[in-house]
């Protein structure tokens, strides 16, 4: 599935980010280069590196930038973008460059042709660029998207990526209350917990060492877990 021709409405992007002074001009570059409608939210939540700064210089429309005092992790700053959706479909783009924008394109086929209420990208499916490496994050992401399938009846391959594509009508409609990265398990557990339509597609993955500026670990692993159970026993 290529193009975007099938798509006729307006993509919203939630950038949430952290300290990355180093790849957020080049990634908001490359989200504005996808040739589909689209808006851009940044939260920038409570960065120390200078991002800010960057943030707030760019050149470009159609970007609303919004500013944490302080760090309140990924799911604040997903929470504190979607009221300012204005969009038909959302997609969460990290700050970093571990994932293509390039691949939007194939992740709204399946919600523009009206089959879809959410697509997820996934980076353990095969058939396109994968980086080699961390093979105990490979193991955990197993075993959360074992844990996932087995609480919720399901067959999905990467229930923690960041590439979750989704009508914004529906997104809105979920009340999410996740502060850290427990707000990837979060969405993922409510939107199978409505029995809505998700499919996956695969996507590229440049994967970053913690050298390198990755920020997820072991311990966010727990609070998937644990969200997870949470959100299949209470709703």
């Amino acid at each position: 599935m290529n193009g975007n021709a099938d798509f006729k409405g307006k993509l919203s992007v939630i950038m949430p980010v952290y300290n990355e002074a180093k790849t957020v001009e080049e990634i908001v570059r490359n989200v504005k280069a996808v040739e589909v409608v689209k808006e851009i939210i940044i939260v920038d939540d409570g960065s120390n590196d200078g991002t800010t700064d960057i943030i707030s210089q760019l050149p470009y429309d159609n970007i609303k930038k919004l500013y944490h005092p302080k760090n309140l992790g990924k799911g604040a700053a997903i929470r504190t973008a979607i009221p300012h959706v204005t969009g038909d479909v959302v997609v969460i783009q990290d700050a970093d460059l571990e994932y293509d924008p390039e691949e939007y394109l194939d992740l709204i086929q399946p919600i523009a042709g009206g089959f879809a209420d959410a697509v997820f990208g996934s980076r353990l499916s095969g058939g396109k660029p994968q980086r080699v490496f961390m093979f105990w994050h490979l193991i955990g992401n197993r075993f959360l998207n074992l844990l996932t399938n087995i609480l919720f009846n399901t067959t999905l391959s990467d229930m923690e990526t960041c590439y979750k594509m989704i009508r914004a009508d529906i997104l809105k409609d979920i009340p999410l209350r996740s502060d850290s990265f427990s707000i990837e398990a979060e969405i993922t557990a409510k939107l199978l917990k409505r029995k809505l339509k998700i499919y996956e597609i695969p996507i590229s993955y440049y994967g970053r060492t913690y050298g390198e500026g990755k920020k997820i670990n072991w311990k966010h692993g727990f609070g998937a877990m644990w969200t997870l159970i949470r959100y299949r026993i209470m709703g």
